[in-house]
């Protein structure tokens, strides 16, 4: 449990301090290989140090973020770590409730980690299959950022978002066009998806050139690490480059788009017109579109809890585009609660069953709904802010 402790110890602490420099000492002395990049725009120095014992130690600027304990064979450690020597187990025979034990804490979960908290910092654990029988356990790592709430501090070098972005020769900062290429590239290959990005990739530098945005961003979701890279232009200022995870990629500022038609050149306008469009909505409940084959998409909101809330989209069936012909935005009204009240989150519900935000095969066609109805969430801002601003100058 002394060695536990010192793995906890040395989280925030420079490379020269006195705790790290013995857990080093006791990871080999001698890193086996070492990996520094820039990570990000502004950009951090990511340093990783592996040792042949099938250590790790993480540092960004100089500073202790993650210490990793390999209990299975890596390139550069031919044999696993011991974790009898760290935490009093059997290595990668331990199991989740044998790491609970040890740490005193009880499991917490998090993306593709169970993981302690304990002392300021977390005890995150992979597992490569059940967790609670021996044998599956991969990884133990001490870091300073929470699992699946914040960026793990490993995944700077993901084989697939860990090279982005795309930096010129002196290190000055992104080249725009080039990583703009790379994620289209990937994006391309199916190692990125930009279902829930702001601003579609394509559409970046055309948004940005048209100056009506303070700034705009495409966010493109990793298929390795499940991080987010959130490419943003700005109106003045150097572009930024972030890695986030999901909660923090939906709060980060997002502005609507203007109408296509107000930044788009010739092509962009006529490849609008061929799109879904949108038809109709009611503040605060659902919004109506059509694709050009003639089909009806709703998009309606619903509330799971007094903290939680969240939308359903449907493509309508014959009966309900005959009860919307029949009943107009009545129709959809009803329609609204029905799906409100069917729990539609769940796969139980018959209508989260045709949830196409939760088709992860519908990424194309959510991402066309939320371009057809972005335009009219703009032009509906423009003029509540004009609205209030006639109300300011009148007082």
């Amino acid at each position: 449990m002394r060695r536990l402790q010192l793995l906890r110890d040395v989280l925030g602490a420079g490379e020269d301090h006195p705790t790290v420099r013995e857990l080093v000492d006791l990871l080999g002395g001698t890193p086996a290989t070492t990996d520094e990049r820039l990570v990000d725009e502004p950009a951090h120095v990511s340093r990783r140090l592996s040792f042949a014992s099938g250590g790790e130690v993480v540092l960004h600027d100089g500073a202790v973020v993650a210490v990793l304990l390999h209990v299975r064979p890596t390139p550069f450690a031919r044999t696993g770590i011991d974790l009898r020597h760290w935490i009093g187990l059997a290595g990668r025979r331990a199991t989740l409730d044998g790491l609970s034990k040890a740490v005193d804490a009880r499991p917490r979960f998090g993306g593709r980690y169970a993981y302690f908290e304990r002392d300021g910092g977390f005890v995150r654990c992979i597992f490569d299959g059940r967790w609670r029988e021996p044998g599956n356990l991969v990884e133990l790592a001490v870091t300073l950022d929470q699992p699946g709430r914040a960026c793990q501090p490993d995944d700077d070098t993901c084989s697939v978002c860990g090279g982005l972005p795309v930096r010129g020769a002196a290190s000055d900062g992104l080249v725009v066009d080039a990583t703009i290429a790379a994620l289209q590239r990937r994006r391309d290959d199916g190692l990125l998806t930009e279902t829930y990005s702001p601003a579609p990739l394509a559409d970046l530098r055309l948004l940005h050139r048209s100056g009506l945005m303070e700034r705009v961003e495409s966010q493109l979701e990793c298929s390795a690490c499940r991080r987010i890279s959130a490419l943003t232009l700005h109106r003045e200022g150097p572009a930024t480059f972030v890695h986030v995870m999901y909660d923090e990629a939906r709060r980060r500022p997002m502005e609507a788009i203007p109408p296509v038609e107000q930044w788009g050149d010739a092509s962009r306008i006529a490849a609008a017109e061929e799109a879904m469009r949108y038809l109709d909505h009611r503040p605060g409940s659902w919004f109506l579109a059509r694709d050009p084959d003639g089909d009806l998409y709703l998009e309606s909101r619903y509330v799971r809890s007094s903290m939680v809330d969240g939308s359903c989209l449907v493509r309508l069936d014959a009966a309900e585009v005959e009860g919307y012909e029949t009943g107009g935005a009545e129709y959809l009204d009803d329609l609204a609660r029905r799906i409100d009240g069917s729990r539609p989150w769940s796969q139980d519900s018959p209508f989260g069953r045709r949830n196409l935000h939760l088709d992860r095969g519908a990424a194309d066609l959510v991402a066309e709904f939320t371009t057809a109805v972005r335009d009219h969430r703009w032009v509906a801002e423009q003029r509540q802010a004009a609205h209030r601003r006639t109300l300011s100058v009148k007082d």
